[in-house]
């Protein structure tokens, strides 16, 4: 294992992806992806008597109104493994995959990685559908992938005792795991602390900054902007790298961008087109490059072996 770790940290739609990943999904069943999300972004209102007036998190909400389609019939048998086929089906960005391959040749021949102790890794932080995104053909090159998840089966009350319950729908009918523009920061956090990498810890163990796996400094988040604005300013705030991408050709995603860049919530934009040449690819690697030759210069320093001290949980008995 390298002592001192890089992580590109990628958002997916209209990241890596050219538009939203449930674009396959409406395909496969003729659903109206414009009505599903007018729906969508009514739901707030039609449950506004429920809530007294307190605000849902709109991130997460089409996670329900998709179990919706599924329990009416619309999404009729719809289960992870199709997910996961739909997956295939995405566009990709303009030269995706082949930047990861580009980016692993790149850190081959830098003089900063030969000696093997700078490594670079790359993870998805998604509020779309986990599920998806392993199917793609990104999944492969990513070390984790934080995204929406949903479950087959339920446990029933008792299933501790041997209670086994009714059989599962043979589709998903829960929600297993919500990641929406706030919780993205908490994947950050665990990709600091190494949470994911059976190290024993979880992200409130409390391990002294210069210890933690990856360093916030050297971190690079690349994202398209309306889920990653926490996640920005985190970043930006602990001396992380930020870049935000736009649709070439669209007027309004420039827009969001520049305005990204005019409040410096990114250090840079660009398009979302990674082929070699691009300024985005050429901005990556020079940003790659310049952590690295920090890296080189700087001392090794021992990560965690083992939580610093036990972390506090929830007391039920």
């Amino acid at each position: 294992m390298p002592d001192k770790i890089i992580a590109i940290l990628w958002d997916f739609d209209k990241t890596l992806i050219t538009g939203y990943m449930q674009v396959p999904l409406f395909e496969h069943y003729g659903v109206d992806a414009i009505r599903f999300w007018d729906e969508v972004n009514a739901l707030p209102d039609f449950h506004a008597a429920e809530s007294e007036g307190e605000p849902f998190i709109s991130d997460s909400l089409y996670l329900n109104h998709i179990l919706t389609y599924v329990r009416q019939g619309v999404f009729a048998g719809l289960d992870n493994a199709l997910l996961r086929r739909l997956g295939a089906k995405l566009d990709l960005a303009a030269g995706v995959p082949g930047i990861f391959e580009d980016i692993a040749r790149f850190t081959h021949d830098h003089p900063a990685f030969r000696d093997g102790t700078i490594g670079l890794e790359h993870y998805v932080i998604s509020t779309g559908l986990r599920q998806m995104v392993l199917g793609s053909a990104v999944a492969p090159y990513m070390r984790h992938i934080w995204g929406c998840e949903f479950l087959e089966r339920v446990a029933p009350p008792g299933f501790l005792d041997g209670a086994v319950g009714e059989p599962g729908p043979g589709a998903i009918c829960d929600i297993g795991y919500v990641i929406d523009h706030t919780s993205k920061t908490r994947a950050i956090f665990e990709i600091n602390k190494g949470v994911r990498e059976k190290l024993g810890v979880n992200v409130n163990t409390s391990i002294p900054e210069r210890q933690r796996r990856v360093p916030f400094a050297n971190m690079i988040y690349i994202a398209d902007g309306p889920s990653d604005i926490p996640s920005l300013s985190l970043l930006n705030q602990f001396g992380g790298s930020t870049f935000g991408v736009y649709q070439a050709g669209s007027p309004r995603d420039f827009e969001q961008a520049k305005q990204l860049l005019d409040q410096r919530r990114v250090h840079a934009i660009g398009p979302a087109d990674y082929r070699q040449g691009s300024d985005t690819c050429k901005w990556l690697l020079d940003t790659i490059a310049g952590i690295a030759d920090r890296l080189a210069r700087s001392p090794a320093v021992a990560t965690m072996a083992a939580p610093i001290a036990a972390t506090p949980g929830h007391i039920y008995k």
